[in-house]
């Protein structure tokens, strides 16, 4: 097991380190000028110009801007936004709470939710297996954006239950804010992960060593719970980890939808003023839940399966 934790921990260094670069780069290379931004589109003298350019260091050389860059991050200190005119730290620590609520939410309908109909359904069959399957098939073919425009149109114009817009005070304000937006982010990743518990499920029930145990007598919860959940949990396991750690990004239509004031809705906002620097630095947050999550799944599987620590790198 050690050596799996400082192999995984290796991995996601350099994976952290390829995805700076490649954020870093790709957005050196876009199109546009931030001087453009930081004018407000005013025509400056050559003279403003060169200084604003000196001021935010965009004559540096690419490396020297780059090295800067990753060693302001180690700091804890991502930049300065050209048009908020605040730390970017204080930008993202702002709107956190609303994506972190609404991510929480959200994956515990998914896990939850999904795992459980996907495990009775996979495990009991018949009618309620066929009415699963096809709940999840609708479920997949809405996209988030039609999810959220529905559930506002019924629950909060025509009934009046829960309110369509803002982020709320308060806990209970929150919460009460963000029941529809996690609903509407939920509903396709739950239909997926309960599809792939579903056929996980059905795979191991057609194994020997299940038919073994039912030849020798064993009560079907107690099959159920040794030899089909235990041995179906890797594939479950893999799917919801991905789909929670995916929740970050797909938070973005959302949060627009229903007009909260989280993380995806900033980079909305900063893409659309070209504020390379948020932009930047909310990517590079993105795919570092991705990559953290990715890893403790690895982790996970050298506690559910012993093959895994045994085998280690191989």
């Amino acid at each position: 097991m050690p050596r799996l934790l400082v192999g995984r921990l290796a991995g996601l260094l350099l994976t952290l380190a390829a995805s700076s670069f490649l954020i870093f780069s790709s957005l050196y290379l876009a199109p546009g000028d931030p001087v453009a931004t930081l004018s407000g589109g005013r025509a400056l003298p050559p003279e403003a110009v060169q200084a604003l350019r000196h001021q935010h260091h965009l004559d540096d050389p690419f490396l020297t801007r780059y090295l800067s860059w990753l060693g302001d991050l180690a700091h804890g200190d991502p930049g300065q936004s050209f048009t908020f005119n605040t730390g970017i730290a204080d930008l993202i620590a702002a709107r956190a709470a609303s994506t972190t609520m609404l991510v929480a939410m959200a994956s515990v309908l998914i896990v939850g939710l999904g795992v459980t109909l996907g495990l009775v359904a996979g495990i009991r069959g018949g009618l309620l297996d066929t009415v699963v399957l096809l709940a999840t098939v609708i479920g997949q073919a809405v996209p988030g954006f039609v999810a959220a425009i529905a559930l506002i149109w019924l629950f909060a114009v025509q009934l009046g239950w829960l309110p369509a817009i803002g982020s709320g005070q308060g806990l209970a304000g929150r919460v009460q804010h963000l029941i529809l937006p996690a609903v509407a982010l939920t509903l396709a990743q739950l239909a997926y992960v309960a599809r792939i518990t579903r056929a996980a499920a059905r795979d191991e029930l057609g194994r020997e060593h299940v038919e073994t145990a039912r030849a020798r007598g064993l009560a079907p919860s107690l099959i159920a719970r040794r030899h089909v959940v235990r041995n179906a949990l890797i594939p479950i396991v893999t799917v919801s980890g991905l789909t929670v750690a995916g929740l970050l990004a797909t938070t973005v239509v959302v949060e627009r939808a229903f007009n909260l004031d989280g993380i995806g809705s900033l980079l909305v906002e900063a893409v659309i003023r070209k504020d390379f620097a948020v932009v930047q630095a909310v990517s590079l947050l993105l795919v570092t839940a991705f990559v953290v999550v990715n890893t403790l799944i690895d982790l996970v599987y050298g506690v559910l399966d012993p093959r895994v620590r045994v085998g280690g790198p191989a």
